[in-house]
């Protein structure tokens, strides 16, 4: 599935959608460079759930916990990581296994602790404030219903 964003706004949008079709114990692998959207798309996803106030990004947190929404929200970023190691010193495994979403930006920091499982989402920039963002489902992840996540014209 391939969809395009024109503004950050947008991209929330989307991430909200997804959201209402978003069960227990999954996984978004985000994927993108530094200012494709990634965050803007997770604080979609969180507002989809139910969760209200901001959400930074957990950069030099490693994860932030949001437990108030539908599900508890787990949003990991990989980037500052030292070693795959230092997610299970941090027993961030029961988190990234747990029965919330779990939110991963940068996952290559650590590719052999994704799980098997997942809904990997590609966002690409095309300019200014666009955005190609392609999902793809990993590993028997459930269906995503590509007719839920368009834009609602009325």
């Amino acid at each position: 599935m391939t969809f395009h964003s024109s503004s950050p706004d947008q991209t929330r949008r989307l991430g909200f959608r997804l959201a209402q079709q978003l069960r227990p114990g999954d996984v978004l692998i985000l994927r993108g460079d530094m200012g494709a959207g990634k965050s803007e798309l997770t604080r979609g996803v969180a507002r989809g759930l139910g969760i209200e106030g901001y959400l930074p990004s957990p950069s030099f947190t490693i994860m932030q916990m949001y437990e108030t929404g539908r599900l508890p929200l787990y949003h990991f970023d990989w980037y500052r990581l030292e070693s795959e190691e230092e997610l299970y010193e941090l027993s961030m495994d029961e988190y990234l296994y747990g029965s919330g979403v779990a939110v991963v930006e940068w996952p290559s920091m650590a590719e052999d602790a994704v799980p098997e499982t997942h809904l990997e989402l590609t966002l690409t920039p095309g300019g200014d404030d666009e955005r190609i963002i392609e999902i793809r489902p990993v590993g028997g992840f459930h269906p995503i219903d590509e007719t839920l996540l368009l834009e609602d014209e009325t």
